[in-house]
């Protein structure tokens, strides 16, 4: 196959093109959307271009310190963003959150690691970043549709927990049902991608190693690996992320505390 063509700096502002008749629309539409969508392209070109350089470095060296910290990075605003996401004001939940995503994550790349891939190194970065950015995100995503969900719900079934706790129920048997509706809700855009994958879209990763001249075969047979990682890793943080938000919700007595 040909060799991947190279986008420089022109193509890139013809590229550009596309977003400022974007902004055009917006604006002839009177969508209200100019500035959020000036602000977004700004923010995607800089982003981007930074992370190209600071893993350009990052793969020279080849070192697991410096493939270990593009990880935490990683992990680290994943878990904000997720915390942000669910609600501020509920205590204790950035831990919870953090060492949820961080506990799934870690398990799925270690076991396609170590099992599947086998690089020559564990920390080769050329697979150890990608795969942890794809990880991280979609954990990122599925904990923070549960937590919105099951913290909405709690907040407007309180009264009916509290019957529920009334007659006798622990507090895990009161929210129960809750929480299987806000694990479900967290695994439906997995779900719903792995049921028209190659049919009506084509994910990021695969249509990058087609860009990049890899054999359709084997881009598909990575792209299958990589929903096998979403699922289980959104289904296993979804679980421990619903796990620990519910006990934020009571106290040593089994009583509901709403934030």
């Amino acid at each position: 196959m040909d060799a991947l063509i190279q986008l420089d700096p022109i193509d890139l502002i013809w590229g550009l093109g596309m977003m400022a008749i974007a902004i055009g629309l917006s604006s002839w539409q009177r969508l209200g959307l100019e500035i959020p969508l000036a602000i977004a392209t700004g923010r995607t070109v800089v982003q981007l271009l930074v992370v190209g350089v600071l893993l350009g470095v990052v793969f020279g060296l080849n070192n697991p310190l410096a493939v270990l910290a593009v990880v935490l990075a990683m992990l680290t605003i994943a878990a904000i963003t997720t915390r942000n996401r669910i609600g501020k004001k509920i205590p204790r939940l950035l831990p919870v959150v953090f060492s949820s995503i961080f506990f799934c994550s870690a398990l799925t790349l270690i076991y396609t690691t170590v099992l599947i891939i086998q690089p020559e190194t564990w920390y080769e970065p050329q697979y150890l970043i990608p795969l942890a950015g794809i990880v991280l995100g979609n954990a990122m995503n599925g904990a923070a549709i549960a937590g919105e969900r099951l913290v909405s719900t709690i907040t407007s079934s309180r009264l009916e927990i509290e019957t529920h706790l009334s007659l006798g129920a622990t507090a895990q048997q009161a929210v129960a049902g809750y929480r299987k509706d806000a694990i479900r809700a967290g695994l439906i855009p997995t779900i719903n991608q792995m049921m028209v994958v190659g049919v009506v879209t084509l994910p990021g990763i695969i249509t990058g190693q087609l860009l990049s001249g890899i054999n359709p075969l084997d881009a598909a047979s990575y792209q299958i690996l990589i929903m096998f990682m979403l699922a289980f890793t959104n289904l296993t943080t979804t679980l421990l992320v619903t796990q620990g938000l519910t006990r934020q919700f009571f106290n040593a007595q089994a009583q509901l505390t709403l934030p």
